[in-house]
């Protein structure tokens, strides 16, 4: 089964494609994790990714779509896999749909009002990717996935957040319309606990794999 997640930023993307993928064994694909890579590792494309990202905007479509579609043609996605982060504008979903089949489309829709909160609250493992909030975290300062060190990114202050979810608004909104029409999109709300998203979407998947 090939899915992808949709939702703004800080909406529990995240979140949900670690539940998902451990409990249905599908590669998680997040785009950000990709670049964020580069740009640790300083490659070209890192350099040119952070110039984007530091400014709160979207890496341009060819860029992007070359590292998916490398990333698809692996042999761990042969079964199936989970996209997070990608398509985020029209142009990538139609340059997806030349190169992929998607099964099941998972929109998180939260209150934009509760966002920026989540967003400038956020830490995040440096080690494995994953997002905790400060509201839970109490006096912990390690992952508790794998131990890793938590720390905030420098992208969650409260301008460049605004200035995704202005993009967000812009060029990814759209999207929904677009996988709605296809008949393949599935929406959850997402001002609950991850706990509760999680059980939603799995009813959804678990009654596709029937």
């Amino acid at each position: 089964m090939n899915i992808i997640l949709l939702g703004a930023p800080g909406a529990g993307k995240g979140t949900q494609a670690s539940k998902i993928s451990d409990a249905y064994k599908l590669p998680h694909i997040s785009t950000g994790d990709i670049f964020r890579e580069n740009i640790k590792n300083q490659t070209p494309i890192g350099v040119l990714a952070k110039s984007f990202i530091d400014k709160g905007q979207l890496v341009p479509d060819e860029v992007t779509c070359k590292i998916v579609e490398d990333r698809i043609e692996r042999e761990d996605c042969k079964n199936g896999y989970m996209l997070d982060g990608f398509p985020r504008t029209i142009a990538q979903a139609e340059a997806l749909d030349k190169i992929a089949k998607i099964d099941l489309v998972i929109n998180i829709d939260v209150d934009h009002s509760l966002l920026l909160d989540r967003l400038c609250g956020r830490r995040v493992c440096k080690n494995c990717g994953e997002s905790y909030h400060i509201s839970r975290l109490g006096d912990k300062t390690d992952c508790a996935r794998c131990g890793g060190e938590l720390y905030q990114r420098k992208d969650d202050n409260p301008e460049t957040v605004q200035s995704r979810l202005d993009v967000y608004n812009a060029q990814t909104s759209p999207l929904i319309d677009y996988y709605a029409k296809k008949g393949i999109l599935f929406n959850v709300v997402g001002n609950t606990t991850p706990e509760d998203v999680f059980e939603e979407v799995s009813k959804k998947l678990d009654a596709m794999n029937k």
